[in-house]
């Protein structure tokens, strides 16, 4: 069965930090670029950060620059994303899922149409 779960959500105060994961199974991890979405209640999904299959290079959207770090470990097929000063505008449920397309993450932004074995999603709440 093909899929990805995420973990690591939870309540956290602002300014604080989490790191969720991205445990992935049933496809070939190496192949694709791997994505981090959140969608915060009433919004449409967005993208947070990618990272490539193909060389490690990682793309952060705007608002996770410099506070988000997205790592992987082929070996357990898993993908991170430590999330550092948080703030509640970053509440939301976050997924992951695998690009179809590419082994590279794209820098002109994340399309949502070339990602797909999107996960459950995890919730992240950030308090003030």
């Amino acid at each position: 069965e093909v899929q990805t779960v995420e973990s690591g959500g939870g309540l956290v105060q602002a300014g604080g930090s989490l790191r969720l994961s991205c445990a992935a199974s049933g496809f070939t991890f190496g192949d694709y670029a791997i994505g981090w979405f959140r969608q915060a209640p009433g919004k449409e999904r967005e993208g947070v950060s990618c990272i490539s299959a193909s060389d490690g290079s990682t793309y952060y959207a705007d608002s996770a620059k410099g506070r988000f770090t997205i790592s992987s470990d082929y070996a357990k097929s898993t993908v991170y994303l430590q999330m550092n000063s948080l703030r509640p505008e970053d509440t939301a449920i976050y997924y992951c899922a695998a690009n179809l397309m590419r082994r590279s993450c794209p820098t002109w932004g994340f399309l949502s149409y070339e990602y797909d074995y999107w996960g459950q999603g995890t919730q992240v709440t950030v308090s003030s």
